[in-house]
């Protein structure tokens, strides 16, 4: 919003959580934009060939690794190299043990399916995509590629390791699956029979309950007002009371036939639903709504089809958590002594071996090129600190870490450091690994673009001046009108001018004002500081004087179509006025502002200028430096 941003390093972080994080600026962002996308038909082949590289030997010769490209190197930066093999590291220490876990699961299914002489073919594979598309009313080709672009699983991925899996469970538990007739009927009855409106009110307490209960029969017309004020389901009682009408079959029947049972307007006993005590009142019955005759076979179809997807999925979980428990599985990735025990294995699956290389390769397809955009990023930083002759050592990346603890407020007794509070807040009661990864993926590059820039940043007298009246300073307190068209500002401000009075103006705003806080609040936005982000209106503002025509600013041109129209209703005065009180914190605060600036200045600076030949993404990025050579060779 216009009138609600902040300046970049002059206000002080009030609310450090926001903003002050170690890993500022993140190195895991993607540097490149490549590849090509896939068209229509290469989708669809895709999607038929993946279920066939699924079961064609899933712990022989892995066909994923067949397919991946002879070439060693993924990427090269500055003439320096990553190879696959250094790629398929990082991606096994960060999504390893996740991949290892599917593709286990997907060997008991493919096991069970071979047990009852079960094959899913391409064709059914396609068959499901197709079927699932039109669930979602969209054609084969937009839900392909929406999943492409949305959710970057590509049609490989998407068939074997969801609708392969799904259909395979679904034909294991075919023979246990049947819809009744009388099932469809208590199913179309709770979709189209008759409901009631009503409004409730929840509480935990039984004793409150009752004395609200005896209010609601006392007062009947009260209760949605008792429900505002007292209900503790807050969704409803924002609303008065009022919650979706009650339909047969979709739950608690004795809580269904007792709102069933109320008149218009009754209020119902106090009813226990869980752990809370519910009381209830009818608003009105519902008829009936039930579809034309015309449209009834297809909504029964639905029904049904949404019956027995219900219970294939109970079926399927059941039976998959047998498959689980009956299988000798022993888990060697991430187990140091085993992995002494069986060099080279990832898992071994009821006797059969899954190796590393297998999940490697599917940590690479699942995961390499956002894995790959990091270790380009590390392997600039290095190449920098290298340049720089700067090293990241253990020291720094602790007193990092102790740095970020005591700005989040995890300080012990004595005021010192609480490091293991901190980490257990952030990463939660996680093993060593995911310390390993934070510390690593988050800590050490914030600790090297502070390496980068040191001796960069110095807080000036000017600085501290700016940043104590940004703070500090009087606000100019303001009513304002965002417009989106200049000739409307104009005819705004003309009638703004000839009614020059605070409520008329915030009227105007409540009528006219496109934003949504100054409209909904006529006018009323946060005061304005000075040295605020927001050059153009903090001059205009501090120009007004509060009453009559001078309380009222011109048309402010904000750029991106939008035109402001300010009044000045008065003045905050200053609660500090000693500067020498708030010199250390302010200097603080400005420095590591104007530090985590140069450090996004520098990582943008070395992503532009490098050279980068990103071969898993098929891209290439010439650095500005050698792009302004070959101009000026030409």
């Amino acid at each position: 919003m216009i009138l609600s941003q902040t300046g970049k390093v002059f206000r002080i972080r009030r609310n450090r959580r926001s903003s002050d994080n170690v890993d500022e600026p993140k190195t895991e962002q993607r540097l490149v934009q490549g590849g090509t996308d896939m068209n229509v038909w290469t989708l669809h082949v895709t999607m038929m060939r993946s279920v066939a590289v699924c079961l064609a030997g899933l712990f022989a010769a892995s066909p994923l690794l067949a397919q991946q490209p002879t070439n060693d190197v993924v990427a090269v930066v500055n003439a320096d190299p990553i190879t696959r093999d250094q790629l398929a590291q990082e991606a096994v220490r960060r999504h390893g043990e996740e991949i290892l876990d599917e593709m286990v699961n997907r060997y008991l299914i493919v096991q069970a399916c071979k047990a009852k002489g079960i094959e899913i073919t391409g064709q059914q594979v396609q068959d499901e995509v197709i079927r699932i598309a039109k669930k979602f009313g969209l054609t084969t080709e937009a839900y392909l590629q929406l999943l492409q672009e949305e959710r970057d699983f590509s049609p490989q991925q998407y068939s074997r390791d969801v609708v392969w899996p799904m259909l395979s469970l679904r034909a294991l538990v075919a023979d246990q699956v049947e819809v009744t007739e009388a099932e469809i009927s208590k199913a179309f009855i709770s979709q189209f029979g008759e409901a009631v409106k009503c409004r409730m009110i929840m509480v935990a307490d039984r004793a409150k309950a009752e004395q609200l209960h005896r209010q609601a029969v006392a007062n009947p017309k009260e209760f949605g007002a008792l429900a505002k004020h007292h209900s503790e389901d807050e969704t409803s009682a924002s609303v008065h009371g009022l919650i979706p009408p009650i339909r047969r079959n979709t739950g608690d029947a004795d809580f269904e036939e007792l709102a069933f049972s109320l008149a218009d307007n009754e209020i119902s006993k106090v009813y226990p639903l869980g752990d809370q005590w519910v009381i209830l009142q009818a608003v009105r019955h519902l008829p009936p709504t039930p579809p034309s005759a015309q449209a009834l076979p297809l909504v029964r179809q639905q029904i049904s089809d949404r019956i027995a997807d219900e219970k294939v999925r109970v079926a399927a979980s059941k039976l998959f958590g047998e498959l689980q428990q009956e299988a000798k599985v022993v888990k060697v990735l991430g187990d140091e002594q085993k992995r002494q025990q069986y060099p080279g294995v990832a898992a071994i699956i009821n006797g059969q071996k899954l190796t590393v290389s297998q999940v490697a390769a599917e940590c690479l397809e699942r995961h390499g090129k956002l894995v790959l955009d990091g270790e380009v990023n590390r392997k600039l930083l290095t190449q920098a600190l290298r340049k720089a002759s700067r090293k990241v050592e253990s020291t720094d990346i602790e007193a990092e870490v102790q740095r970020a603890a005591v700005s989040f407020g995890y300080v012990d007794a004595e005021g010192k450091p609480n490091v293991e509070a901190w980490m257990k807040a952030m990463l939660g009661e996680a093993d060593p690994k995911v310390r390993e990864l934070y510390l690593r993926d988050s800590v050490w590059p914030t600790v090297a673009l502070k390496k980068l820039v040191e001796g960069q940043v110095d807080v000036t007298q000017e600085d501290l001046r700016k940043g104590f009246e940004a703070n500090y300073g009087p606000r100019c307190e303001v009513l304002a009108i965002v417009l989106g068209d200049q000739r409307t500002a104009q005819k705004v401000w003309d009638m703004a001018r000839a009614n020059p009075t605070d409520q008329f103006f915030g009227e105007l705003a409540h009528q006219y004002s496109m934003e949504p806080m100054s409209q909904s609040n006529y006018g009323r936005v946060p005061p304005l500081a000075r040295h605020n982000g927001q050059d153009t209106l903090e001059r205009e503002a501090f120009k007004l004087k509060p009453g009559g025509v001078e309380a009222m600013s011109g048309i402010i041109s904000t750029g991106a179509d939008r035109w402001v129209l300010l009044r000045c209703i008065g003045y905050t005065e200053p609660v500090v006025t000693d500067f020498e009180a708030v010199r250390e914190e302010l200097s603080q605060d400005i420095f590591e502002k104007k530090q985590r600036l140069a450090m996004a200045d520098t990582m943008d600076s070395l992503k532009e200028s490098a050279q980068i030949d990103n071969f898993l993404a098929k891209s290439t990025q010439l650095g500005k430096v050698r792009q302004v050579s070959a101009t000026e060779r030409r």
